[in-house]
Formats: structure tokens, sequence, C-alpha cells
């Protein structure tokens, strides 16, 4: 780790100077819920509110923005706990509306990485579309050569590969290219595969910035099939450049009527490359959350890294959520929210961590975000009023829930039982079939039928219920 490496605050400032530099206007972030799309629950990326102008619209603040928009992506829930994955983060943000395209782009997000915030050229990997000629859709020759051609310049070789699909990278290897071809996870739409891209929404190809670490925190070892994309954790993704160019017709793709740019850089694994660290939990947006739960715990986080890794950002999204106006509730954006709370919950328990633990993490996160969203601070007293009522009324139901849950451990779970423990004990289905898996609890095959059966027979009987009238 190097002493002269930029903080994430730093990083942040560094890359909207960056960008201001370059004509772009700073626009504040959106909340975590999104204004009129009912597609999503949640931002997820920088583009979503954004949309309206990659198709054309005219943005008040001109053709180049750039901003920090957080973002919450729970479909990554069950991944916290490794080095590099969280339901909550910051996504660095430009955009182009139809004035600059891939050279402008590719050149000056090289020159945010490399010149400053100081990544070592020799340890960036990146990759490009090989094309998809279903429809009609050519290889990306010219990012490549942009990219080999900044390469060069700085002294580092710029061998290329096409692998084609990610199994097929899986299989071979990239055997340490620089520039790899894929198919479909070089393709950006929200629905994520070119024949998914929803109908009148834009999409094109993209190019991925990947930073190498050669030591990672499990020291696995790395044969000939490692690849950019695999998720063995050498290469962590930094970000990337979508060139949007098509929209999705009902017949196939159309031209869109100007070439847009579409960058978002996660500032969390950009500030752990900056400190030559695989572990985004040891930035400083994460790490004093992680300093606190040690001292209210007592514990070490070598020795509960996951534990604290879950807790740490469940918390941090749940208090963004909160900042929005969200409630814990059994219903859309609410029950999300709950169920990060009550997951952190979970983990909690096995450090010993008891009443009123949620609400003393609340002032470490309003001051980690105090200068860049000051908004946190302002409602910290909500929040924790928030966190401290859902923390209370859960804990009984942890208690309870792990204590029926444990004597299915000879026996195993069916869906009818997994049913019971949320309807009878409030055990959320997804805690409890993630807390069977860290007991070695075995789920019957059909379980996700089985329960949701049951779900219906319920919601049934409460429709033939005869109302009470008062």
């Amino acid at each position: 780790m190097s002493d002269a490496a930029l903080t994430a605050d730093e990083i942040r400032q560094v890359f909207l100077d960056l960008m201001v530099e370059r004509g772009h206007a700073v626009v504040p972030r959106a909340p975590l819920i999104p204004k009129d799309d009912p597609t999503t629950l949640f931002t997820g990326s920088g583009m979503q509110p954004l949309l309206p102008y990659l198709l054309g619209a005219e943005h008040p603040a001109g053709r180049r923005v750039t901003d920090s928009q957080t973002c919450l992506r729970v479909q990554d829930i069950e991944e916290v706990g490794d080095n590099r994955h969280t339901t909550f983060f910051e996504m660095l943000g430009n955009w182009s509306f139809g004035d600059y395209f891939k050279q402008e782009q590719i050149t000056q997000v090289w020159t945010f990485l490399t010149d400053r915030v100081g990544l070592d050229p020799a340890r960036i990997y990146v990759s490009c579309f090989s094309g998809d000629a279903a429809h009609g859709i050519a290889k990306d020759a010219e990012s490549a050569a942009i990219w080999s051609g900044l390469f060069d310049a700085a002294g580092v070789s710029a061998d290329q590969v096409d692998v084609g699909t990610e199994e097929h990278a899986s299989e071979v290897g990239t055997h340490g290219a620089r520039i790899a071809f894929y198919s479909k996870k070089n393709w950006w739409c929200r629905g994520g595969k070119a024949e998914d891209m929803p109908v009148g929404e834009p999409g094109g190809p993209d190019t991925e910035i990947f930073y190498l670490f050669p030591h990672v925190e499990h020291d696995l070892a790395f044969g000939a099939h490692c690849h950019q994309n695999c998720d063995c954790g050498r290469f962590i993704e930094l970000g990337n450049s979508v060139f949007m160019e098509y929209r999705r017709t009902e017949d196939g793709f159309e031209p869109l009527p100007q070439k847009n740019v579409d960058y978002g850089g996660g500032l969390a694994r950009i500030a752990a490359a900056a400190m030559d660290s695989p572990d985004v939990f040891r930035i400083g947006l994460l790490w004093p959350i992680i300093e606190k739960i040690e001292e209210l715990s007592g514990k070490r986080y070598e020795d509960e890294t996951v534990a604290m890794r879950v807790i740490a950002d469940h918390l941090r999204g749940a208090t963004f959520l909160a900042v929005d106006g969200v409630q814990p509730s059994n219903k859309t954006q609410g029950y999300v929210m709950r169920r990060l709370i009550r997951r952190a919950l979970r983990f909690a328990f096995d450090l010993g961590l008891e009443d009123d633990f949620l609400p003393q993490i609340i002032p470490t996160i309003a001051r980690i975000y105090d200068a860049h969203y000051p908004e946190v601070a302002e409602h910290a007293e909500v929040v924790q009023r928030v966190l401290a009522k859902e923390e209370k009324a859960f804990r009984r139901t942890l208690r309870k829930g792990l204590r029926e849950l444990g004597s299915y451990r000879t026996t195993g779970l069916t869906g009818r039982e997994l049913f019971t423990l949320y309807d009878t004990f409030g055990f959320p289905v997804e805690l409890s079939t993630e807390e069977a898996r860290r007991q070695d609890i075995s789920l019957s095959e059909n379980w996700q039928a089985e329960f949701d059966r049951e779900m219906a027979a319920q919601r049934a009987r409460s429709q033939q219920s005869t109302p009470l009238h008062v």
C-alpha cells in the first residue's frame, strides 16, 4: 500500500475536476429510488436517470455531463463477503450526448486512471466487443486500436485475443493477453444480452477496464484458464465505457440519432487499486465502519472478515435508503431495505453484538460522507430511529428462528417447513435458505415450488376471510 495513494474522496474529486476540464457539467446524484421508472426498484447505474438524454432529449446542462452516482444492486447480496462485491456503491460517470465518441472517451479514462490516480499501466487490462453477426453488429476493432496505441505509448505490450463467449474463455483462458474480445459480456443494455434488450431502449458495445492483482486474499493458484472476466479475484473490473449507438426495435436494431458515451467507474474498486489492495473494504469509505464494528464487538477483522464486510455494506446501503425516504416494510423497496438490515443483524449475532447495535454505526457513516453527501448527517437522527425500531422488532424473531431452524439439521427442510418458519416465526425465506446452507442443512429439491404453493394458499385464505366491522 502506497502512502501517497489517493483516498476515495480525493479520487472522486480528481475525476470530477478532470471532467470539468474537458467541458462537462457536474450534476447532482439522483435518489436511490428511480423517478418515473417503474421497470426497476433502485438506481443501479449512473445512466438510469439519464436515459431520456441518451435517446435524444436535450439535457439542460448541455451535451457533456458528469457525476458520482450512488447505486444499489441487490442481485449481488449473497456475493457480499468476498473482497470486491458490495450492494451499495458509488459510480463515477461521464456522458456525451452525441458530442464525442470512442477516441476522446478512451483517452480521457486512460488519463484519469494512469495520470491522475497513478495506476500502473502494466497492470491494466481491457476487453472489447467481438461482434454479433446475427444482429449485424461489427467487431469493435476501433476501441481495441485506441487501447493498443495507449499501451504502446506507455511501453506496455498490447497483444490481443478473441475468446468469444465468457464460457469459452473459462475453458481456454486468455494467456495474459492485454486486450480480450468477448461477445455478450461486452454488449451493454438494461436487458443484458442483445436479444434481451428492451424494445425502445438504447445499448451498444462497451469496453471494460480491469486491474491485475497478483496476490489476492485467498492466495489462489491461477492457471492458464484465467481471464479478465473470471471470478477468481485476480482481475477486478474498474469500470466500462458504453458506446450507445443502437436502439432496439421490434424488428432488430436501428442506429440512434446520435452516438453517445456512457462511462461508469466503480469508485471503491479504483480506490482499492490505488492502494494496491484487492480488498475494497479497506478504503476510506468502508474501513472506518469496519473499525467501529471491531470496537463494538471486541473482535478483529482478520478473524471475522465475512461478517464485518456484510454488516458494513448492508448498513451503509440501508442508511442511504433511509436518507432517500425508504422505510422498512414487506413490500418493494422497503422489503429490500428490511432484508439488508436483517441480514446485517444475522451476522452481528455471530459477533455477539446485542441490542442497540445498529444506531451506533450511523454517526460513522455520516462522518465518512459529510463532505460530499451532507444529507446523510442531516438525516442521521431519523436513520438511527428507523434502524433501532427495526432492530428491536427483529431481535426476538432472529433468536426464535435460528433455534427452530437448527432443529432441522438431521431431517432437512422442505418448502412447507420454510413457509412455517416465515409464517409462524417471521423468518424471511431468503435468510432461512442462506442459513440452511451455512449450517449444511439440506433443502428439498422442489422447496421453492412448495413454498410458493403455501404462500398462495395463505393469500387465498386471507381474501376469503370475513372482514371485521368496527
